[in-house]
């Protein structure tokens, strides 16, 4: 038997409930999996609180790491005793144990502990699709990330800076200024007591940003868009504060012809070469010193409850797992 958190109705992290589930063996392209680490990830709380409709009862966590102890006859690519991780949008990932689909997964490099994997794979996922492939940053792109010492913010800083680009970043307290320099931010805002557009039009000298990146949703969306130069895109990859409202297209017209888009994993890593291949980039940016790993706070997978109150304060800084 495995232990799990699942959902037996929407709502807060109340809903949560750590039970006993069987597991069973791997269909023939399937593998179970030891998890040693799970990953957990701003998404969890939409599928947690019904914003992302799920069948219930539900597994959360849609990311870990952990040992391959059976393989199902029709794998090939994996082996009893591998060190994997994966990221999915099927839950699932709460547990101790699970079995999961061999395509869903891969191998971690020796180099990259199961913490790290665990806590960056669906971050460091995330990460490629925004900078390398939504809007493909380059030397002297200016970029504005919203939430800078967050799990996937703080990857957006490291990595578009490593890029060489100009990264302006967001913070909701003063004690995340910091951080968010640390990460590879040349200016940081502190959006809860000025006016981040304000704000971009100085340190730009009103030439606004190339794009914007921006997890938190309905509190920044409109400003966010003010931010832009002509041509410029809005990326909305997060609903922090709940979900972009609906805005008219002129909006986008007058601020001079905008982009905007709201990217979504299954549409990038639609395939298993592709997945790869955005995981490779990722890990070797990682091995290279572009992107280092943030802090990372555990909590028991008993305790994943506490963990989501913490994510949903905005108190943190860096990311968070869950140890079965």
């Amino acid at each position: 038997m495995a232990h799990v958190v699942s959902i037996h109705a929407h709502g807060g992290p109340e809903v949560l409930k750590f039970e006993q589930r069987n597991v069973g063996d791997p269909g023939p392209k399937e593998l179970r999996i030891r998890q040693t680490r799970c990953g957990v990830n701003f998404i969890d709380t939409y599928f947690r609180s019904g914003l992302y409709p799920v069948t219930l009862p539900f597994i959360l966590g849609q990311e870990a790491a952990g040992e391959v102890l059976s393989v199902g006859t029709e794998v090939t690519g994996f082996q009893v005793g591998d060190r994997v991780s994966y990221s999915t949008m099927g839950g699932g990932g709460y547990a101790s144990e699970r079995v999961i689909a061999s395509d869903a997964a891969f191998k971690v490099p020796e180099w990259v502990s199961d913490e790290v994997a665990a806590a960056l794979t669906m971050k460091g996922l995330t990460a490629h699709m925004l900078l390398r492939q939504t809007f493909k940053v380059v030397p002297d792109t200016v970029m504005l990330v919203h939430a800078a010492a967050g799990g996937v913010g703080t990857l957006l800083s490291q990595w578009g800076s490593y890029l060489g680009a100009t990264v302006i970043g967001t913070v909701g307290s003063d004690d995340k200024v910091e951080v968010a320099l640390a990460n590879g931010c040349r200016h940081v805002i502190v959006y809860s007591r000025e006016s981040f557009a304000d704000r971009v039009k100085d340190i730009t000298k009103g030439e606004l940003c190339d794009v914007v990146y921006d997890g938190v949703g309905k509190t920044t969306a409109m400003g966010s868009l003010d931010c832009l130069r002509p041509r410029g895109m809005f990326v909305s990859y997060g609903n922090a504060s709940g979900p972009v409202e609906p805005f008219s297209m002129l909006e986008l017209a007058k601020r001079g012809s905008l982009f905007a888009t709201r990217p979504m994993m299954p549409h990038y890593a639609s395939t298993e070469a592709k997945r790869d291949a955005m995981a490779a980039e990722f890990f070797g940016a990682l091995k290279d010193g572009g992107v280092k790993a943030p802090p990372i706070k555990r909590f028991a997978l008993s305790d994943a409850a506490d963990a989501h109150r913490e994510l949903e304060s905005r108190r943190t800084a860096g990311c968070l797992v869950l140890v079965p």
